[in-house]
């Protein structure tokens, strides 16, 4: 009788722990969610939307690749080697040379016009450069759909 009684108690015991587990919140961390078709951007804090900004990716004959990817690392002032030099304030590279990065172009934010990187305004890049900064680089995620 005893022998029943302690696999009951280890019974309840592991339902207990994966009920814990469950409801255990999803791990801290930075998501930015670009969606091409509507040239926004939505930042993702600890599970609670922080910002949405307006973007601009690939024009027509460029790619901005989609798809999920961990930031890679980040440069506070990067200059374009392909791009004629182009400035590239907050960088934060997801897949290669691709980063989400600021623009001075203001005008184009909102729709098409880049070689593929997702531009912001300096004032939003360098938000996003410094929340992915202090969450940590590895638990940064970039979503483009």
């Amino acid at each position: 009788m005893r022998g029943v009684n302690l696999r009951w108690v280890a019974l309840l015991g592991a339902l207990f722990l994966s009920v814990l587990v469950q409801a255990a919140p999803a791990a801290a961390g930075v998501v930015a969610k670009v969606d091409i078709a509507t040239q926004r951007m939505t930042v993702i804090v600890d599970g609670t939307v922080e910002a949405v900004w307006k973007v601009s990716t690939a024009r027509r004959g460029y790619v901005t690749p989609r798809g999920t990817y961990g930031a890679k690392y980040l440069a506070a002032m990067h200059y374009s080697k392909k791009y004629h030099n182009s400035p590239m304030p907050h960088s934060v590279f997801f897949r290669g040379g691709y980063a989400v990065h600021g623009t001075y172009d203001l005008a184009a934010l909102g729709r098409p016009a880049s070689h593929g990187c997702i531009r912001l305004a300096p004032g939003n890049a360098a938000t996003l450069f410094n929340l992915i900064r202090s969450h940590g680089v590895g638990g940064a995620r970039i979503v483009v759909t």
